[in-house]
């Protein structure tokens, strides 16, 4: 007798070998008709994978998030099937689950054209409706590599072969159509129902640029229509809201040619820059930082002290003068031990905190830079805090204090929060790093916030909190961290003379709140769809005439509105020029701005405006006094 325990507890006997699919028709016909795999001892199967002994058995559907995965999985097999229907001469290659989807990569003599998606889509529905068998079958890989060779699969044989020659591999056939998986698959194609292609660009042979240019097929796959619809809508709403789009409409910046990767700044986006930037250096001046500059190229040895240069060589830009080698920083974190070393420093200097606005470069791929989300030159806010172990929790429970003030006033309040633990290759005792992980969940847990855990995700040298954004679409952000370095500082010699007298290491907390600010403020843009909120506005109010006669009056509320705030002067753009006003109130209205003021001989003759907010609100008209209490009170409170 075999015994299977249930989710539940239950247990179910069954007189020998019993499959996923049978148990799961055992207990009912509507959990049969839904499964589509199983989990078995925690790993996932086919609904036709054979128990033989005593298990623990969860049947994976659709709600599973196993289920959705063994759905985009067999989707990507379903494009290839229909691929290889229309287009014979293409050869296969690998065709992986990604976030939110799935990819396919092809080798075939042509691009592939729009048209040509809709009609692989359109075949692929048609497969599914046949709703054929998805089975799967064992070779040795010596005879896999010679089965796809005789089919002409070249990149698949070559897949094959860098497999160990005592291995068997698996193959799922379709229809007309077997592939080399792993799997686990649906049982059969009828499974697979709510998809939609969604684009094609091109991807090196295995990622490497000396190989061949590949086709890859982008495809999304959900369990229900409305999950596919919401999803689609979700894309829609994100291309209104593309940072790029926006930076050209808005002019805030753009990137050019002849510098790749890097941002040209323009007046209205250096303006929205330098607010958060400026609004960054009040944080760490008012929590305790004090702000440090290190040079932008350091020596080469420096770099494999540290261990960066093994592991970030391929991503470092690099130069040489007089016989030495230099690399521009990738990161901040060496110079801020250099600092650190200047002079003794005594127990009574810790916790001592630098931040940075410390401005990187790294050598990212072409394919993968994307706006100003994703750049080779990038500024940090980076912070670095010199520490004891004792002082781990305290300061990790303020700064993720610090962390939801800043990003609430950004507009994000819904944060997802990690701990990264122990990876496999990592240095240190268990000792420093049980310490270390229970400090940061310790200080989440004193915060108030429920957090995953991410198992062996911690750097080498440490663990970590991980501080995810959801904007305001539901799409995911990672920008904070908080990482625990018992490492650096022993690597670069850094010491603390210790309430004993003797010589000490720090710990090193790498800390950053929005990270890249390139990336930061295209998330910004995104998240407000443009309409920054008035705090951070580039323009913060626009004053508008009818006519010449009030050329004079609007130049006088400009002056007061921009003086309004000695400290921070209000951001004012004055419109006086010779056209119509609507022209006028609709040109500034495309350009996002929070207030449009507009003078008649009206609103001059009794000292007042006509007030226009954004999203083509009419607040009506008001003293000027009192309009400028409205902007101050909604520059005050970030509203």
């Amino acid at each position: 007798m075999i015994q299977i325990t249930l989710p539940d507890g239950a247990q179910r006997s069954y007189p020998g070998p019993v499959t996923v699919a049978e148990v799961a028709a055992s207990i009912g016909s509507g959990l049969a008709k839904a499964a589509l795999a199983g989990k078995v001892d925690g790993k996932v199967v086919d609904t036709s994978y054979q128990i033989t002994q005593d298990s623990a058995l969860a049947i994976v559907t659709a709600k599973d998030a196993e289920g959705l995965e063994v759905i985009r999985h067999s989707t990507a097999h379903l494009l290839a099937y229909a691929v290889k229907e229309l287009f014979p001469d293409a050869q296969v290659t690998i065709g992986p689950v990604i976030e939110n989807g799935f990819y396919y990569d092809f080798a075939y003599k042509r691009p592939f054209t729009p048209e040509d998606l809709v009609a692989i889509e359109k075949r692929m529905t048609e497969l599914a409706a046949k709703d054929e068998p998805v089975v799967r079958r064992v070779l040795p890989r010596d005879e896999a590599v010679q089965y796809f060779k005789s089919l002409g699969e070249h990149y698949k044989a070559e897949i094959i072969a860098s497999i160990p020659s005592n291995e068997d591999v698996s193959l799922y056939r379709e229809g007309g159509f077997e592939d080399l998986c792993r799997g686990p698959h649906v049982p059969s194609t009828g499974k697979l129902k709510f998809f939609k292609l969604m684009k094609v660009a091109g991807a090196y042979w295995r990622g490497d640029h000396r190989n061949e240019m590949l086709q890859r097929v982008y495809g999304t796959a959900w369990a229900t229509k409305d999950e596919l619809q919401q999803y689609l809508t979700m894309l829609e709403e994100a291309e209104k809201r593309d940072h790029r789009k926006l930076g050209r409409e808005l002019d805030l910046f753009h990137i050019d040619e002849h510098s790749p990767g890097t941002v040209f700044w323009h007046p209205k986006g250096w303006t929205l820059w330098q607010e958060v930037e400026q609004y960054m250096r009040r944080v760490y001046r008012d929590n305790g930082y004090q702000e440090v500059k290190g040079p932008q190229i350091l020596d080469k040895t420096l770099w494999e002290k540290t261990g960066h240069w093994d592991k970030y060589r391929d991503n470092m830009f690099t130069t040489e003068s007089e016989k030495r080698d230099y690399a521009l920083k990738p990161m901040n974190c060496p110079g801020h031990i250099l600092i650190f070393k200047q002079g003794i420093k005594s127990y009574r200097d810790l916790p001592l905190r630098y931040g940075e606005f410390g401005q990187c470069h790294r050598n990212e791929p072409t394919g993968g830079l994307h706006g100003i989300m994703r750049v080779r030159g990038f500024t940090q806010d980076d912070g670095h805090i010199f520490c004891t172990e004792d002082h781990i929790l305290s300061e990790c429970t303020a700064y993720t204090a610090l962390l939801q003030k800043v990003y609430k006033d950004f507009g994000f309040t819904d944060i997802i929060y990690k701990v990264a633990t122990r990876p496999e290759a990592r240095i240190g005792s268990d000792e420093s790093w049980d310490k270390a992980e229970q400090a940061l969940m310790h200080s989440l847990q004193a915060s108030g916030c429920a957090f995953e855990i991410a198992p062996g995700d911690g750097a080498f040298y440490g663990p970590k909190i991980e501080y995810t954004l959801k904007d305001a679409i539901g799409r995911q952000w990672q920008c904070g961290t908080m990482q625990v370095d018992f490492s650096m500082p022993e690597r670069l010699d850094a010491e603390y003379v210790g309430e004993d007298g003797a010589r000490h290491r720090p710990v090193m907390l790498h800390r950053a709140i929005v990270g890249s600010l390139e990336r930061f403020i295209g998330i910004l843009i995104e998240q407000h769809a443009g309409a920054l909120p008035v705090w951070l506005a580039p323009v913060q109010v626009a004053v508008l005439n009818i006519t010449d006669a009030q050329a004079d009056y609007c130049r006088e509320i400009a002056e007061k509105i921009a003086q309004a705030m000695p400290q921070h002067p209000l951001r004012v753009a004055l419109d006086l020029r010779n056209e119509k006003i609507t022209y006028k109130i609709r040109e500034h209205s495309m350009q996002k701005l929070p207030y449009i003021l507009v003078a008649g001989d009206k609103e001059r003759a009794s000292g007042a405006v006509a007030v226009r907010a954004r999203g083509n609100k009419d607040l009506g008209v008001m003293p000027v006094d009192a309009f400028i209490d409205l902007i101050v009170q909604a520059v005050a409170s970030k509203a």
